[in-house]
This record gives C-alpha cells, sequence and structure tokens, in this order.
C-alpha cells in the first residue's frame, strides 16, 4: 500500500511529496522526492511495538540546515571522499566541487541529496521509482547521468534499494543511502551488536582519505568478524571525535553478486537488521560528529552517537586508487547496484 502527502517546499518554494510504503507486517517506510530521502521506518520490536529506528526531522526544513549530516538521503555522484576533488581519466584532467576542507565529499555542494527527483509509484511492487539527470559539468562531474533509485518494501520486512545509471562520457559513479540507525528507537548506539562479514578495511589519514592499504582487521578494533558491541573499542579507532567512519572491505564471496554483509542487533528491542548488498564495500560510521546542535524529530538534540551508518559503496578515492575496484562508468555500459536492508527479531 502507498500513500502520499504534501510535505512542505524547498527553499526554491518546489513542493516536496512524503510517499509512505506499507506491507501486509504492518511495517511502513516514509521517503520524500527531495533527495530520494528515507524519512521515517516504522519497525516492529520483539514485543510487537513499533519504533521508528532512523534520525530524521519532522519537516523538510530539517533536511536543509546548514550541517545536516546527509540523514536519510541518497548520495551521488559519488558517495564518500575524493582526495582534492581531483581525477584523470585516460590523460585528462577533473577537478570537482570541494565541500570537505580540499576535498570532495557526497557528490560536493551540492549533491544528489540536494536535488529534487522525479517519482513513479508502482503500486504492483510497493515501490517508489526516483529518476534526476545530472548534467554534464554538474558538481565538476563528466557526462550527463541519467539515475534511478527504486525503493522496495517487501512482505519478508526489507527494504530494497536498486541503484541504476548510465552516461555518455566516461564518469565516476559510486551511488548509496546515508540513513542513520537505531534500532532501540532512541538513545545511544552504543549497546548495539555488529557482526560484519568484512575480514579487511581500507586505512585511512587524518581526513578520513584513503592510504591506498587494504589491511586485514585482525587483531585490530576494526574486527567485527563476530557479533561484537560497537561500543567495545571505540576510542580505539585513531579518530577525533572517537568513533568509527571508515570503509569496510567485504567478503569476496559471490563477488557482484548479493549476499549477506552485516547484521546489526539491538539486544533490549530485539531488532535485528540484515543487510544484503552487491557492492564491495561499506561504510561504517558512528555519527561521530554528532554534537546536539542540530534538532531531530519531536525537537530532540541530535546527539554524539545517536546513530550508526552502513553505507554499501565501492571504495572512498577509488579514482585514484587504481588497484581499488573501478568506480569508472563508460558509455554504452549500465551501472547497476542492490542493497537490502531486512528487519527480523531474536
Amino acid at each position: 500500500m502507498i500513500t502520499s502527502e504534501t510535505f512542505g517546499q524547498t527553499p526554491d518554494k518546489e513542493e516536496i511529496t512524503l510517499y509512505t510504503l506499507k506491507n501486509d507486517e504492518g511495517m511502513s517506510v516514509g521517503i520524500m522526492d527531495y533527495g530520494a530521502t528515507i524519512v521515517n521506518w516504522m519497525v516492529p520490536d520483539k514485543r510487537g511495538n513499533f519504533d521508528d529506528v532512523l534520525l530524521g526531522y519532522d519537516s523538510p526544513e530539517g533536511y536543509f540546515q546548514d550541517g545536516n549530516p546527509y540523514i536519510g538521503a541518497a548520495i551521488g555522484r559519488y558517495g564518500n571522499r575524493i582526495a582534492d576533488g581531483e581525477f584523470s581519466w585516460k590523460g585528462e584532467d577533473y577537478s570537482l566541487a570541494t565541500n570537505d576542507g580540499d576535498n570532495h565529499l557526497h557528490g560536493g555542494k551540492k549533491g544528489f541529496d540536494k536535488r529534487m527527483w522525479e517519482a513513479t509509484v508502482l503500486n504492483n511492487k510497493n515501490a517508489i521509482r526516483f529518476h534526476y539527470l545530472s548534467e554534464d559539468g554538474e558538481e565538476g562531474y563528466p557526462g550527463n547521468l541519467d539515475v534511478t533509485i527504486t525503493y522496495t518494501l517487501t512482505d519478508d520486512n526489507a527494504l530494497v534499494i536498486d541503484y541504476e545509471a548510465r552516461t555518455d562520457k566516461a564518469t565516476p559513479v559510486n551511488l548509496t543511502n546515508h540513513a542513520y540507525y537505531n534500532l532501540a528507537g532512541e538513545g545511544s548506539i552504543k549497546d548495539h551488536q555488529l557482526h560484519l562479514y568484512a575480514p579487511y578495511y581500507t586505512p585511512a589519514d587524518d581526513e578520513l582519505i584513503p592510504t591506498g592499504e587494504i589491511r586485514s582487521v585482525k587483531g585490530t578494533p576494526f574486527d567485527f568478524t563476530k557479533m561484537k558491541r560497537v561500543g567495545e573499542d571505540l576510542a580505539k579507532t585513531g579518530l577525533e571525535p572517537k568513533g568509527y567512519d571508515h570503509n569496510f572491505v567485504l567478503s569476496s564471496e559471490n563477488p557482484g553478486g548479493m549476499r549477506k554483509v552485516a547484521e546489526l542487533w539491538e539486544p533490549d528491542s530485539g531488532r535485528l537488521m540484515i543487510v544484503e548488498t552487491t557492492e564491495p564495500g561499506v561504510q561504517f560510521y558512528t555519527g561521530n560528529f554528532l554534537d546536539g546542535t542540530l534538532k531531530g524529530k519531536g525537537g530532540e538534540p541530535i546527539q554524539q552517537y545517536a546513530g550508526l551508518c552502513l553505507e554499501t559503496q565501492h571504495f572512498p578515492d577509488s579514482p585514484n586508487n587504481l588497484h581499488f575496484p573501478s568506480t569508472i562508468l563508460q558509455p554504452g555500459e549500465t551501472y547497476s547496484s542492490q542493497t537490502s536492508y531486512r528487519f527480523t527479531t531474536k
């Protein structure tokens, strides 16, 4: 069942629509056409009580704030960082918008998270398809990139996100979603338990740019190959503010195919989120930079560690690390990626 309602207006006075998908189990997901952003997600706990497990805002104005950390939004053209906002391809140099110090982050100053998307309701699939044409030169990227993102809510309590893109010039593409999860519905995520099917990670410098190394997680604070409390090694990652904001290299089993890559469990509610993806990596971020200055749902301050992200992706700065899986999309090719976030209880 899909419903829609007017949610407000953009700063340019464009009408924003909030679409709500609901399944036979009573789960619902609200997604707006501004930024193709997931706004809310009502999920049952082991007692049958529903809570919203996403950080977010009660109105679009929250998403327009300076410093809004991409909450719930579609990210592109390139999720994560590109060092110095520069890359080269076949002898040609490209300069992208820099919006994270000297680096390019999440598509630039006006990435896909700040664009209006054209929505199509797919009632027979319980899905919403969003379309956006990113024009040649936008944020410095070459080529006209035609993008669709389809959100499908299944009756086994999964939200499946399908990404597709085509281009008329070679261009880097790395699409993801930046939802912040708190499976308790409130409080800190430190007591959540996480299992990542990731034997390696990509170390990064102080600006969170990969060094180029692919390092084993064994014997490090980055080892989540068995279920581990998120807060256990939070202070040992070397980052300030303390926490995780790292790309994990997922198991090479069934490369390019759909496979289980993460399990996130909150013991009190019993909610268990199972993540599957076709992507080779996932950015695990623990909300280190949240500091209480932004007011979220119900006007409550969004505190540090209020939510965590599991952003499936290709690796950061791949255009400048040719030994990483390539993110260059060529004319005549189709970028295709799928990620599923499925809920159950235990």
